[in-house]
């Protein structure tokens, strides 16, 4: 049984006494090259147990944390994504803002899907070292690799990418094509932009952390874990000024693949897990309709 987000210091809280409603996704189908990540979730989870609840400016979880079953992630991709889409749709139901443990990146697509059918069009701000951008990927539409094609093409929703370092052709062309806003690690090496999203972009977002958009210094514990990524501090400016005057109806951190003995990484998911919390709690993005 998968302990709860920080029971440590948190009692179980009722679902709809909760706003952030975290759903471990262990889905591990069409991963790469590094493996692991059906092993994220739990490893947050564990890992979670060792924060402190102020974060170091608030106490996120006084909003109250409610940790959902996992999703089954047996069967085709399809097959765990209709699931993952009924579970997201569970916590809309409930009032709650789903927080997605994963899990490869495409379990973000089933989020997307439940999301869509509740809100209409919203944007999505996606961290991470690749673009994701590829219409297939190893005779997949619905591989890792892809998640973002998905969302574009299929569900319709503007794309904000930050920290990719890793492209394919394809992927330029499908940014021009759907005019997907981007900010690669190198331009943002040499400094952050105040506002990085501009006021044509929907108020109502979902924000998308694979932890390779982390340097690999700092997250090594992942599938393809790239050199030249954001820092700690940097990560977390560059999701605070994207949520200032927004509305965030939910976020997911994937593609962790723990590391035997390697505590500070599992530990690292975690924190930004929670200070993402925490950064929606004080700027009001995670307030319910």
């Amino acid at each position: 049984m998968l302990p709860s987000f920080l029971a440590s210091e948190f009692p179980p809280c009722a679902p709809d006494q909760a706003r952030f409603h975290i759903l471990p996704v262990p889905m591990e189908q069409t991963v790469s090259y590094g493996h692991g990540t059906a092993h994220g979730p739990r490893a947050i989870l564990e890992a979670s147990q060792q924060l402190e609840v102020w974060d170091g400016a608030s106490v996120p979880g006084e909003l109250g944390l409610h940790t959902c079953a996992p999703v089954d992630c047996q069967g085709s991709p399809e097959q765990v994504l209709e699931r993952i889409e009924v579970a997201t749709e569970h916590i809309l139901h409930d009032r709650g803002l789903p927080v997605l443990l994963g899990g490869e990146h495409t379990v973000t697509l089933g989020a997307l899907r439940a999301l869509k059918k509740h809100y209409g069009v919203f944007g999505v701000v996606q961290f991470d070292a690749h673009a994701d951008l590829r219409a297939d990927y190893e005779g997949s539409p619905y591989s890792h690799a892809c998640v973002m094609h998905r969302a574009v093409r299929d569900l319709g929703l503007p794309l904000a990418q930050f920290a990719v370092r890793d492209l394919s052709p394809e992927d330029v062309a499908v940014r021009r094509d759907y005019g997907v806003l981007h900010y690669d690690a190198p331009l943002l090496a040499r400094g952050l932009p105040e506002m990085p999203l501009p006021e044509s972009f929907p108020r109502r977002i979902y924000i998308t952390f694979d932890v390779d958009g982390l340097d690999a210094a700092v997250m090594p514990a992942t599938g393809t874990p790239a050199p030249g990524g954001l820092s700690w501090y940097d990560a977390l400016a560059l999701v605070e000024r994207s949520v200032g005057g927004r509305q965030v109806l939910g976020f997911d951190v994937v593609e962790l693949a723990p590391i035997a003995g390697l505590h500070f990484a599992d530990y690292t998911a975690a924190r930004l897990v929670y200070h993402i919390m925490g950064i929606l709690q004080r700027s009001g993005a995670a307030r319910a309709d």
